[in-house]
């Protein structure tokens, strides 16, 4: 089995003429980007030389990327690592991409489908479930709507789940 990649930011664009890349972080912030020195950049690895804030994002350079025209190819990159090299979790901690595909069941017992995507608008994190007849519907990922949950599944308290 391929080992997971968990993705921490994408390339949005090309930064001056030097080959530097602007990146849309997905993860807490640069240090959760520093302590990696190579990412999967869609199958090519990118060694990062250094990566500095930036309006709320990020600016990087990349060992394999000497110009803006290199640069400007990895527009849509995302930038991800293996799940393995991430730091381990307090209790009641979790990384999104450990949630995507957990079977959930209600707490009568019904089979609710699978978690197909966790967003955050602001006010907490938020889970986004497909049930078996292919609807979704969404539910706050707090101990109220999802008293129980584990690497194994989810169970979604029965009054959110209607």
């Amino acid at each position: 089995m391929a080992e997971k990649l968990v993705t921490l930011a994408a390339v949005a664009g090309a930064h001056g003429i030097g080959g530097e890349v602007r990146l849309k972080l997905f993860a807490h912030d640069i240090e959760s980007l520093k302590r990696h020195r190579t990412f999967d950049a869609g199958g090519r690895m990118l060694s990062l030389k250094s990566i500095r804030p930036d309006k709320g994002d990020a600016v990087a350079r990349f060992a394999e990327v000497s110009d803006r025209t290199d640069a400007e190819k990895l527009r849509g990159t995302v930038l991800a690592v293996a799940r393995e090299s991430l730091p381990p979790l307090g209790e009641g901690e979790y990384y999104h991409a450990d949630l995507i595909g957990l079977p959930c069941t209600s707490t009568t017992g019904e089979d609710l489908g699978h978690v197909v995507a966790v967003d955050n608008y602001g006010a907490g994190d938020v889970i986004e479930i497909e049930r078996p007849d292919g609807g979704r519907f969404m539910v706050s990922m707090n101990r109220e709507a999802v008293p129980q949950w584990s690497a194994e599944g989810m169970v979604i308290d029965a009054s959110f789940a209607a």
